[in-house]
């Protein structure tokens, strides 16, 4: 086969289960985002852009929605003979198999994958970020720089450091200290999570690890063992836009930045696009008396309503005298005549009866798991009925297929939860 200069490994397999209910029944990287994407386009698109045509996106945790949304690389141009995208799932070695137990393990699963292309740099990546990077430049700099690892980096506010691999450098990059998500980190410069290896001397190094941690991670690992060991690892600044959307609050932050005036992160510059799956869908409608202001509506939305700073996905429903503000709602959800919603991420398939009014009352934090519902922000899962005329709090997380019953005096308080849905692990949301 056709040697390849780099090939891209994309690390899609990760729960993000601080996003709640929103990954109950789908891997994170295959979360909606800005509409009518899924995070993990704007990794896949990097790639693209920078003209990498050889990927593999490694899944493990509820696959079936991410591989559906890749299939054969069509929206990317990597449906190719040689090369192209390919979907790695861990793959039976033993009587019981053998899931990735860990980042470095995860590459180390597929060495055969990268083998048969012969490459001289690989590049390792995380599919679950919001950024435009082109790593053709990246390659320039290790290049430049004579490096064994590169890792791109971002300065950070020094209090979000400790969720981070923090890295301490010299003045020209190189990295001398690394530390992973330190309580008291030294520095605010952070490990975004892509990495350029020169291929032999990672090969090496995954072989070398696996034999004494089974749950090999670059982070805790990898990396902090190839630096002891001398080798050249420099850090690449990045100074663009770059989200991790791993919380609730995040996630929203994130969706919300597209809808400024002048927004952080453009989603319509004509080049280094974002590319996503989609089909055809039929275009926006509104009616007589839609009033649209500062948000973003997918096509094959019918609007009758008033829709202020939120996102629609494809095919959202918004009947007459319903108001949707500072709310994301995904694709194929309805929403009933004069029903409010305020703050609130509504997951797909979802349907609102009339008259009901979301993300109203006290800022309350969720009883069931308020470590993750604690800003103010509903959210319901995919799939889900709300009954007419309920009153639902903020910080309430609802999942399932609800009756007026669920719903003592037609309300659910701030901080309350209906979990009706089990996912398919028989796990509660």
């Amino acid at each position: 086969m056709r040697r390849k200069e780099m090939v891209a490994m994309l690390l899609a397999g990760g729960q993000g289960s601080r996003l709640g209910v929103l990954t109950s029944n789908k891997a994170k990287p295959a979360v909606p985002f800005g509409g009518k994407y899924r995070i993990i386009d704007f990794a896949m698109s990097n790639c693209v852009n920078s003209g990498i045509d050889t990927v593999g996106v490694l899944t493990q945790y509820q696959p079936l929605k991410l591989n559906k949304h890749i299939g054969i690389g069509v929206p990317w141009d990597l449906d190719r003979r040689t090369g192209g995208v390919a979907v790695l799932a861990p793959h039976m070695k033993t009587e019981n198999g053998e899931w990735y137990t860990g980042t470095a393990d995860a590459i180390y699963q597929n060495l055969d994958f990268i083998d048969q292309y012969h490459p001289e740099y690989v590049l390792v990546l995380g599919g679950d970020h919001i950024y435009k990077m082109n790593y053709a430049d990246m390659l320039d700099f290790h290049k430049a720089n004579n490096c064994d690892v590169s890792i791109a980096a971002l300065t950070v506010p020094i209090e979000e450091a400790s969720r981070f691999g923090v890295m301490n450098v010299h003045d020209d990059n190189r990295i001398y200290e690394f530390e992973e998500k330190p309580p008291n980190p030294k520095s605010n410069f952070i490990n975004m999570g892509i990495y350029i290896f020169r291929w032999e001397l990672l090969r090496d190094a995954l072989e070398r690890d696996n034999k004494i941690h089974p749950d090999s991670d670059f982070g805790k690992h990898v990396l902090p063992m190839m630096l002891n060991e001398g080798r050249r690892m420099f850090a690449y600044e990045f100074e663009g836009y770059w989200r991790d959307v791993g919380t609730i609050e995040s996630y929203w932050l994130a969706n919300m930045d597209l809808i400024q005036t002048v927004p952080d992160f453009n989603l319509y510059e004509s080049f280094d696009k974002i590319y996503t799956y989609s089909d055809h869908q039929p275009p926006l409608f509104t009616g007589a008396n839609t009033e649209v202001k500062a948000s973003i509506i997918s096509e094959g939305c019918e609007v009758l309503g008033k829709v202020y700073n939120s996102l629609l996905g494809p095919d959202v429903i918004v009947e007459e005298g319903a108001i949707v503000s500072d709310s994301i709602l995904m694709e194929g959800c309805y929403v009933g005549k004069g029903t409010v919603i305020e703050r609130c991420i509504i997951d797909t398939d979802t349907t609102i009866g009339d008259g009901a009014h979301l993300g109203v009352g006290e800022n309350v934090s969720n009883v069931y798991n308020p470590k993750i519902y604690d800003t103010g922000i509903t959210v319901i899962g995919e799939a889900s009925t709300i009954p007419d005329k309920v009153r639902v709090g903020k910080n309430c997380v609802i999942f399932g297929k609800t009756e007026p019953s669920d719903y003592p005096d037609a309300a659910l308080e701030s901080g309350q939860s209906i979990v009706k849905k089990i996912n398919a692990n028989g796990v509660r949301a």
